[in-house]
């Protein structure tokens, strides 16, 4: 269970993007990144595409980012917490805010 998932609301800790906030798009567990929404943002250069008329030239598009940089801000006190994990009565392993003790996943 990864302390950060898609749709999250998330913070950035360190890097060119340090203290913006935005929406987790896609988790790599295997290399321990996520790309999130409009941030860490890099120029690409890529080359036409021939028959299919993909359009080249230099596109804007989101990086990867080290998960050790980002940081859960809880939806319900609106602050970046730490996230722990919990074994509910049922079996369930839930994730929750370490400030106001808040069950993050629904």
């Amino acid at each position: 269970m990864s302390r950060i998932k898609k749709n999250d609301k998330v913070e950035i800790l360190a890097g060119k993007d340090k203290g913006r906030q935005g929406k987790v798009l896609k988790v790599f567990g295997d290399k321990d990144t996520a790309l999130v929404e409009r941030l860490n943002v890099i120029k690409r250069h890529t080359r036409g595409g021939g028959q299919i008329s993909k359009q080249g030239g230099i596109i804007d598009k989101e990086a990867p980012i080290s998960l050790s940089k980002l940081m859960v801000i809880c939806p319900k006190c609106s602050k970046k917490s730490r996230v722990g994990k919990r074994i509910l009565e049922d079996g369930n392993r839930v994730r929750f805010c370490k400030k106001c003790d808040e069950q993050l996943d629904s």
